[in-house]
């Protein structure tokens, strides 16, 4: 007789506990496998400390195969699942398509960026949910830093060296806190030359910092910001966000090129194709984390509402620490319905929480007691440690070196605006040119938010154009793509497609993010007018989300079950069409100069303007 084959969809708190505890539990009785994007587990918590030159990225990445021998990893996404049928349809990372069968599923997919009908905040603003995007956040600050102390201009000079970061969270209030202390002591070293300093900001529309811990924490959290600087404003938002600044709910203007969306998060979008009852994006289970009418179907973490049973009419939030008690319980009852163990229920007692704010300084009530100073920062950092399932040696390390030692403030160009755009589902894995199409989880239908109200994104009008919930203009994550994307007529010089004039070995498309026309470039510039929808002023340094990297669009292929998924904030589950004819350069002719060898990116500046364009016809892989 065959072993049961049980399949874990995500690898996050949830579902990487839940893949360690059934690993010891069924002791090679059942076949486990885990479906992730990537092949690390990522300890989220400490995700700030990466931004601030901290900690290493690797510090906070967990290796899946190396700490879960007996389970087997499959890279891949999702993209929908059949119940019926029993399989999994996922797209892998180099966009090949697979199908996984279970007799037991587990649903721990996550929580994805909440993106709302704000104007401007999805092309200029960026999330902070995975490794790329706090990757990208400690390049783009060092540089703004780093231009500012060159700037003559104290306008300039100023709307460089000024951080908005919307949402005064947990993750909001340890990004401003810790920002704060990095600029500063770039700035300690390397006085700019008008004398002006770092300006941090946070923005929440909620009346106190960290509304959901204590008050008494609230108020340690919010002293200590206001200490370091950080200008703490409450009741107050973004009312619409441009290249230059941001327009504030209170009518001021801030001049900032950098703004942080930290709002909060909201249910990953593939458990609403499912079908099956829903509260508030999340689907409902009973105490035992099990689907109601569906033995074989269960749910843990953000994408699930689990009854309270402490609080009755209540589900658990969505945090770390609930989703991590959840992958232990819902372990225990998957073997339990292979006849191993005894089913629970899911009570928890709180722990407490605890927020790391630079320093020695934190702000933490263990087991309800509330704490502040140095003896905060120690619980805090003791907590991380024992929280951690990997890298405590190599973490500790890194904050005893933080201690001694002045930090790295270099910015590496890895991670560019485009690849990281606010509207991506999967913060995990950096947007890579030509890479596969991850369907349905960007926006949901046009529109709609993602609570699934109708609206536009112009107050009392229709969506404007390339806006969340608009019409994508051409060339966008879910709009009609560009000659020469994928999904649409291959550009010169690309593979199948006739070489294009001026580039070593052509010269790219104008749509080709990464190409522009010959007699408007400097160099390593940008061309004029850039890629969002919302045009700006020439030579002006560009932060907003640009479009390079478009993903093929694909659609059902006919599977049962399968549900296809919107892919950016625009489309409706169509497929794009290109227009034909062949792609125009706007300046004269060049010398194309030699060939280059095979298999190589075109020579370009050291910080390309766009991404490296591959000839092997293999994707780009981007990870996060």
């Amino acid at each position: 007789m065959s072993r049961p084959r049980i399949v874990i969809v995500g690898a996050g708190f949830a579902g990487y506990r839940t893949a360690r505890t059934l690993s010891r539990l069924t002791r090679h009785q059942a076949d486990i496998t885990l479906l992730n994007p990537t092949d690390y587990f990522l300890y989220l918590p400490l995700l700030p400390q990466v931004a601030a030159g901290i900690l290493e990225p690797r510090r906070v990445s967990v290796s899946l195969s190396g700490t879960l021998p007996h389970v087997r990893l499959v890279l891949g996404e999702a993209d929908g699942i059949d119940l019926d049928g029993h399989t999994v349809h996922y797209t892998g990372p180099e966009g090949e398509e697979g199908t996984l069968p279970f007799d037991r599923l587990v649903l721990a997919a996550g929580s994805v960026n909440k993106l709302l009908p704000i104007p401007g905040v999805a092309e200029h603003a960026h999330g902070f949910r995975g490794l790329p995007e706090a990757l990208y956040l400690r390049d783009h600050v060092t540089r703004q830093v780093e231009l500012a102390a060159a700037a003559d201009d104290r306008a300039e000079c100023a709307a460089r060296c000024t951080f908005v970061v919307v949402g005064a969270g947990y993750t909001g209030t340890e990004v401003a806190a810790h920002g704060a202390m990095y600029t500063d002591a770039q700035v300690r070293k390397h006085p700019m030359r008008t004398g002006m300093r770092p300006r941090w900001m946070l923005l929440d529309v909620a009346p106190r910092v960290m509304p959901e811990m204590d008050e008494r924490l609230s108020r340690t959290a919010e002293r200590v910001l206001r200490q370091r600087g950080v200008d703490v404003r409450m009741g107050t938002s973004v009312k619409e966000a441009t290249h230059d600044g941001v327009v504030l709910t209170d009518g001021s203007t801030v001049d900032t090129r950098t703004l942080v969306w930290c709002v909060g998060v909201r249910p990953d979008p593939l458990v609403e194709s499912l079908g099956l009852p829903m509260e508030r994006g999340r689907l409902l289970v009973d105490p035992h984390l099990q689907v109601p009418g569906r033995p074989e179907l269960f749910a843990c973490g953000d994408v699930a509402a689990v009854p309270d049973l402490n609080q009755p009419g209540q589900y658990t939030p969505m945090t770390a620490q609930h989703a991590w008690r959840h992958g232990k319980v819902c372990a225990q009852n998957v073997a339990a319905s292979l006849g191993i163990g005894e089913r629970r229920a899911y009570r928890h007692r709180d722990m407490g929480f605890v927020v790391d704010l630079g320093g020695a300084k934190a702000a933490a009530n263990p087991l309800g007691l509330p704490m502040s100073g140095p003896a905060a920062g120690a619980v805090t950092r003791g907590y991380h440690l024992a929280a951690m399932p990997g890298n405590r040696v190599r973490v500790a390390a890194d904050w005893l070196l933080d201690a001694v030692l002045p930090r790295q403030a270099v910015q590496l160009g890895l991670v560019r605006s485009w690849s990281v755009p606010l509207e991506s589902s999967s913060p995990e894995v950096a947007r890579v040119p030509g890479g596969p199409e991850r369907h349905g989880k960007a926006a949901g239908p046009a529109g709609q938010r993602p609570d699934g109200e109708e609206t536009g994104n112009q107050p009392g009008g229709e969506p404007a154009r390339n806006q969340p919930g608009g019409e994508s203009a051409k060339g966008q994550p879910g709009g009609e793509p560009a000659k020469g994307q994928p999904g649409g007529e291959p550009a010169k010089n690309q593979p199948g497609g006739e070489p294009a004039k001026g580039q070593p070995g052509g010269e790219p498309a104008k749509s080709r993010p990464g190409g522009e026309p010959a007699g408007r470039r400097s160099h390593g510039g940008r061309a004029k007018g850039g890629q969002s929808g919302s045009p700006r002023a020439s030579g002006k340094p560009r932060r907003a989300v640009e479009a390079a990297g478009p993903r093929s669009a694909r659609e059902g292929s006919g599977k049962p079950g399968r549900a296809p998924r919107a892919s950016g904030a625009g489309s409706a589950g169509k497929r794009p069409t290109a227009p034909s004819g062949p792609s125009r350069s706007a300046g004269p002719p060049t010398d194309p100069g030699p060939e280059p060898p095979a298999n190589q990116p075109p020579p370009g500046p050291d910080i390309a303007p766009g991404p490296v364009k591959r000839t092997d016809r293999r994707a780009a892989e981007g990870d996060s």
